[in-house]
């Protein structure tokens, strides 16, 4: 039963598109949310934190953002490769996640 258990979990962790030098345990805080990632190509900047409202850009996923606040499920973010402001869905911008096994 515990093989049974444990499949899904190897699963899911191999599905996952884990960076090619991942953290080491040791460099890894459990406690703690990891960096922001863009979880697909790209995703569309928007001014409002609304899928209705104007496109003022693309944040790409090899760029590096800031997150300057949050609301609800949307983040309103800087493009440091472009400089562009706006806001961002969550469903596609989020923190990685680490998980730690004591």
């Amino acid at each position: 039963m515990l093989g049974a258990l444990s499949l899904p979990l190897a699963s899911a962790t191999v599905a996952s598109a884990a960076p090619a030098a991942a953290p080491t345990a040791s460099a890894v805080d459990c406690h703690r949310p990891g960096p922001w990632v863009v979880g697909t190509k790209a995703v569309t900047i928007r001014s409002k934190a609304t899928t209705q409202s104007t496109a003022v850009g693309v944040l790409y996923q090899r760029h590096q953002f800031t997150v300057h606040k949050s609301s609800g499920n949307w983040h309103y973010i800087t493009d440091r490769a472009t400089g562009i402001t706006g806001w961002v869905s969550g469903t596609y911008v989020y923190r990685d996640v680490y998980m730690c096994l004591d």
